[in-house]
């Protein structure tokens, strides 16, 4: 999975609108990690998708972005 942006006005800032945006298919798209506000006063927004989908869309979206995992580093506490 990777991240692309879209811009979004503010009144229609869903995932929904993202997909549709985009043209993006609901397999494409991580549903469960959703629209994530990045500078929402600007209407910028990320979404998780497929990576054959984030090549795809971009440009015009932003991206493809790498998703890393984030974990812990060092010994636990």
């Amino acid at each position: 999975m990777v991240l692309v942006t879209v811009q979004l006005a503010p009144s229609e800032a869903t995932l929904e609108q993202a997909m549709r945006q985009l043209g993006l298919t609901e397999d494409e798209v991580d549903t469960d990690y959703g629209l994530v506000p990045l500078m929402p006063e600007q209407g910028l927004y990320a979404v998780r998708v497929e990576e054959e989908a984030g090549r795809r869309v971009s440009p015009p979206a932003g991206g493809p972005f790498t998703d890393p995992p984030i974990e812990p580093y060092g010994p636990p506490h």
